[in-house]
């Protein structure tokens, strides 16, 4: 079968899952080349990838309706037919995205077989099951990096990689001189929410104690980040510290920007949420404080991640809500463990 000329991708849609997938986008665009390539993507994401090198074009999936619906269906499949695409590989598992793939009249279609859109694709890619049926809980880096070996391509590996723009840089410089961080050591970003839902949150002043003793004990000086829907948990967080953080508002940092940032920081404390990956991308040591999520559905293998965690009989649950109302898998975590795997990461930080 020769090559393609054209290949769309549609990506995943979360923050952090389109990092874990960078290892298979750098493996296609190894394999292909001379193919134009086509990154169907949702606009809130778009900067986060869009510098990098292995998409040459985007497709961006219309933003929900005022009742929260997706539409626009039948709009992105008549814009990608006339594209005249050869190729679709599904990093999505939603119905949705086979469907846009067949009605662009896309010849090849290659997915995970699942959720009901099996007939809709041409390579059926199997998921693995477990003795009760259910698809088996495995890392997300070689989920899509099996994607990438049913095009032909070299096995990705869990190396995560991003790029910043030169205009994100100066701007995150400008801000931190600004404040009189330029050249002080270390620099830690704090990221106290998640959008995953309110389970998934270590206590904001959890975050805060252990970031005050960061400054006392490290000579840290700390920035604070949120997204959107994440106002509340950071405005608790900077209520209850005693030095006062720079908290990147009044203008809000893109999540273009927000590379850039992390980047340039010495540490990233942060609960399991999408700029955890970006840290390992630019191998900045990051420590995580993880709850009702499952450490080994994202794990890469990074040396410069301190993973915190209990055990609980409960959990991991998955929930993004407490389905008990009590969090134990959060609440129980002291900011003792978390303070000593940033203090130990910051002592391993190169000079």
């Amino acid at each position: 079968m020769r090559d393609p000329q054209t290949i769309l991708i549609a990506l995943p849609n979360w923050v952090g899952d389109v990092v874990m997938a960078t290892p298979a986008l750098a493996a296609i665009r190894a394999r292909f080349p001379r193919a134009a390539i086509t990154g169907l993507i949702r606009q809130g994401i778009r900067g986060l990838i869009e510098s990098c090198p292995w998409v040459d074009d985007w497709e961006v999936w219309p933003a929900k309706n005022a009742r929260g619906r997706q539409g626009g269906t039948f709009q992105v499949a008549f814009r990608l037919r006339r594209r005249r695409m050869e190729w679709a590989l599904l990093m999505t598992n939603s119905f949705r995205s086979a469907l846009v793939a067949r009605l662009a009249g896309i010849p090849r279609r290659i997915g995970y077989d699942r959720d009901g859109r099996g007939w809709l694709l041409t390579d059926r890619i199997p998921v693995q099951r477990d003795a009760a049926g259910r698809i088996a809980r495995t890392r997300m880096v070689n989920y899509y990096g099996e994607l990438a070996v049913a095009l032909g391509c070299d096995r990705p590996g869990d190396r995560l990689m991003l790029h910043t723009r030169p205009e994100d840089d100066a701007v995150i410089s400008a801000r931190l001189e600004a404040a009189g961080l330029a050249g002080h050591r270390p620099i830690v970003v704090m990221t106290p929410g998640a959008s995953f839902g309110p389970a998934k949150c270590w206590p904001a002043d959890r975050f805060a104690a252990v970031c005050d003793r960061l400054v006392d004990e490290c000579g840290a000086r700390v920035v604070l980040t949120y997204g959107p829907g994440e106002e509340s948990v950071a405005r608790r967080a900077i209520e209850a510290m005693r030095h006062r953080p720079l908290v990147m508002e009044d203008p809000a940092i893109t999540l273009s920007q927000l590379k850039s940032l992390i980047r340039l920081s010495d540490l990233l404390l942060c609960n399991d949420t999408g700029p955890r990956h970006l840290a390992k991308a630019f191998d900045v040591p990051v420590v995580t404080v993880f709850g009702p999520t499952w450490p080994q559905w994202t794990d890469t293998d990074y040396r410069l991640e301190q993973i915190v965690r209990i055990d609980v009989d409960c959990g991991p649950c998955q929930k993004p809500v407490c389905p008990l109302g009590h969090v134990k898998c959060m609440t129980e975590v002291g900011v003792e463990a978390v303070f000593d795997a940033c203090r130990e990461l910051l002592a391993r930080r190169p000079a």
